[in-house]
């Protein structure tokens, strides 16, 4: 260890800051894989990493001629690199949940029960009401954390939710029924509104371009997507571009549930 002790407190500043910086590009990894259910990634590259610098410095500091740790750092930036590679929807999905819409916190305050339950029963009686009749939709759930520019891209509202408007946006022949509802807390926030479309090609072929906007704006962005299908009446609901199809009264209630009295709960204490 003499010799390795001696090496280390020998070592350049930039070498101090490069191991820094490769540090924090390896727990990001891991974080950005652990949370999208690629812990056995996790479990293959950390070590890797581990030992490949371990031996990197052992190489470097009994033979200085080697150059293995300035090998070893242009390695890892190589292997980090392509681990981003492996998930950029999720890495997307970080960068812009940044540059998010906070205009809509006033929207989003702790609510009585009673009220809570009346944008609930609205919401799902909307939706049954538009199956049973063919009508697609699309709704977002949202806790302030869109990009901007979706919100920009349709009519802002900011109405009382109910069953009834909900059923008059996506009417056939209104005008906004063809884009997106997103909702944020109580309110009804913006109708008529662009949704990226998914690019993943694993998804049945018989989902439309509104199944596909549903997903894509679950990849790019923390949030619940409920489609009504126009074809089918199939509702679905998508989180973090996993779809479920059909929803029926009791899935309803336990999602729209979790977004009301858990997500929107989190986001308020911030």
């Amino acid at each position: 260890m003499g010799v390795l002790g001696e090496y280390l407190m020998n070592m350049r500043t930039v070498d101090y800051l490069s191991i820094a910086f490769l540090a924090f590009m390896m727990i990001f990894v891991c974080v950005v894989a652990g949370k999208n259910g690629a812990e056995k990634y996790v479990a293959v590259y950390l070590p890797l990493s581990l030992i490949f610098f371990f031996v990197a410095v052992c190489a470097e500091a009994f033979e200085s001629r080697t150059h293995a740790f300035e090998i070893y750092l242009i390695l890892e930036c190589v292997f980090t690199t392509f681990s981003f590679l492996l998930f950029p929807t999720e890495v997307r999905r970080i960068f812009l949940s940044k540059a998010k819409d906070r205009s809509s916190d006033l929207n989003k305050g702790e609510k009585p029960k009673i009220e809570v339950e009346e944008c609930i029963s609205n919401i799902i009686k909307a939706l049954q009401n538009m199956s049973k009749n063919d009508i697609g939709a699309l709704i977002v759930l949202s806790n302030g954390n869109l990009p901007k520019q979706v919100l920009d891209s349709g009519i802002t509202l900011n109405a009382d939710i109910s069953s009834q408007l909900l059923e008059g946006i996506f009417f056939p022949k209104a005008p906004l029924h063809d884009g997106a509802v997103i909702l944020s807390g109580h309110k009804i926030r913006a109708a008529g509104c662009f949704l990226p479309l998914t690019q993943s090609l694993d998804y049945p072929k018989e989902l439309g371009t509104r199944h596909r906007a549903g997903i894509g704006i679950t990849e790019v962005a923390n949030v619940t997507a409920i489609i009504v299908s126009e074809e089918t009446g199939i509702i679905s609901i998508v989180k973090q571009g996993r779809i479920t199809r059909y929803a029926d009264y009791e899935k309803l209630r336990a999602t729209l549930e979790e977004y009301y009295w858990k997500d929107l709960s989190v986001e308020h204490k911030r």
